[in-house]
C-alpha cells in the first residue's frame, strides 16, 4: 500500500504548525528541528520558505497581530476606538500568550504590526493629538495590553487557605482567586483601561481643547 502523501509545505502550513507548537510548549522549547519533526519534513525544507528561525517567529507574531481589529480608528471617536482596539488586542494576545515576549519586542518589519501601529497613530493624530503624544499613547496602551497577556494575576495565587491564614491576614480569601480567574483578570483589565482612558480624556481637554468643541470645529471645517 502506498504511503499517504504529505501535504505540500507552504508558508501558511509552517506558520500554523509553529503557532500550535509555541501555544503547546512555549517559546523557549521552540526550534526549527522540533517544527520540522511536527511537520514530518527535514529541517532544510523550512528554509525554502523562511531564512531563519526568527523569520518564523515574526510570521507567527504577525499572524496573531493580524487578528486585532483597528477599524474603529477610521470611524469612531478616539476614546471608543482605543477601547475597542485594546480589548481586541488583549483577546488576540491572551489566545496565544507564549508568543507575547517575541511580539513585545516591537513591530520590526512585520506588515500586520506596522499596519496596526499606523492605524492607531493615524487615528490619534486625526483626532487632534500632537504627534509626540499620539506616540506616547500608542506605546502606553501596548505596554498595558501586553503586560496583561503575559500572565494571570488570579492564577498566581495558590489554592491553600492555610498559607494565607497563618501569615497574611489581609489575603484570607486569596486562595479563591484562581477559581475566578477570568472575572478577576478581565475586571482588572477593564478597570485599568477605564482609568487610562479617563486620564487621557482629561489630558486631551487640557492640551488640545474640549473634545466637543474640537470635533465640532473639524466637522465644520
Amino acid at each position: 500500500m502506498p504511503r499517504p502523501r504529505q501535504p505540500r509545505l507552504t508558508r501558511q502550513l509552517i506558520v500554523e504548525a509553529a503557532t500550535a507548537l509555541i501555544d503547546a510548549e512555549g517559546l523557549p522549547a521552540f526550534s526549527t528541528r522540533r517544527l520540522a519533526a511536527a511537520l514530518g519534513v527535514q529541517g532544510p525544507s523550512l528554509y525554502n520558505h523562511f531564512a531563519t528561525k526568527d523569520e518564523i517567529l515574526d510570521a507567527v507574531a504577525d499572524g496573531v497581530t493580524g487578528a486585532v481589529d483597528t477599524s474603529g480608528f477610521a470611524s469612531r471617536d478616539w476614546t471608543t476606538a482605543l477601547r475597542e482596539w485594546a480589548w481586541s488586542y488583549r483577546r488576540a494576545l491572551t489566545a496565544h500568550p507564549n508568543i507575547v515576549p517575541h511580539l513585545a519586542q516591537g513591530p520590526g518589519r512585520r506588515p500586520a504590526a506596522l499596519a496596526m501601529a499606523d492605524a492607531v497613530y493615524g487615528g490619534l493624530v486625526r483626532a487632534g493629538w500632537p504627534p509626540a503624544r499620539a506616540t506616547h499613547i500608542g506605546a502606553a496602551l501596548r505596554y498595558f495590553v501586553a503586560g496583561s497577556a503575559l500572565g494571570s494575576f488570579a492564577r498566581g495565587f495558590v489554592e491553600d487557605p492555610e498559607l494565607y491564614a497563618a501569615h497574611y491576614p489581609h489575603l484570607r480569601q486569596a486562595h479563591r482567586l484562581a477559581e475566578h480567574q477570568q472575572s478577576v483578570d478581565e475586571g482588572a483589565f477593564a478597570l485599568g483601561l477605564d482609568a487610562l482612558l479617563h486620564g487621557l480624556a482629561a489630558e486631551y481637554d487640557r492640551a488640545v481643547g474640549p473634545r466637543g468643541a474640537v470635533e465640532s470645529g473639524r466637522s465644520s471645517g
